[in-house]
């Protein structure tokens, strides 16, 4: 009959009640501590400043405003000057049309007047 299973062992407690003795906590023997291997690599490149944010307690609103309005920045300085540099170019352009047109159809008081405009433009220079 070795195939039958244990009979299962009961065990009287120092306070008198009874209990299963597989119910019982283990005694394990005292183990060494285990060795913990931290491998600690560097952040990427891109990442560096978002984390140090992070980490450093700034918090996420830090990390969205300089990853979201860094680029928004540069598209609107971007954009204006653009805008101020098409403005030079069509005050160019009406300055010198003009300029030609006083010429053309003024007859000798409008040579005189471009005359006068050049030399007031040269002595600016």
């Amino acid at each position: 009959m070795s195939n039958l299973p244990e009979p299962v062992r009961v065990v009287q407690l120092p306070d008198g009640t009874y209990t299963y003795a597989d119910h019982l906590p283990a005694i394990h023997p005292t183990v060494a501590p285990q060795v913990v291997h931290q491998h600690i690599h560097q952040a990427p490149p891109d990442r560096t400043v978002q984390r140090i944010a992070l980490g450093s307690g700034i918090g996420a609103g830090a990390v969205v405003a300089g990853v979201y309005f860094g680029p928004l920045l540069v598209a609107a300085l971007t954009a204006m000057a653009a805008n101020l540099a098409l403005l030079a170019f069509l005050a160019a352009v009406l300055s010198w049309g003009v300029v030609t047109v006083v010429r053309s159809i003024g007859g000798p008081d409008g040579k005189a007047a471009a005359k006068t405009l050049a030399k007031t433009r040269k002595r600016r220079r």
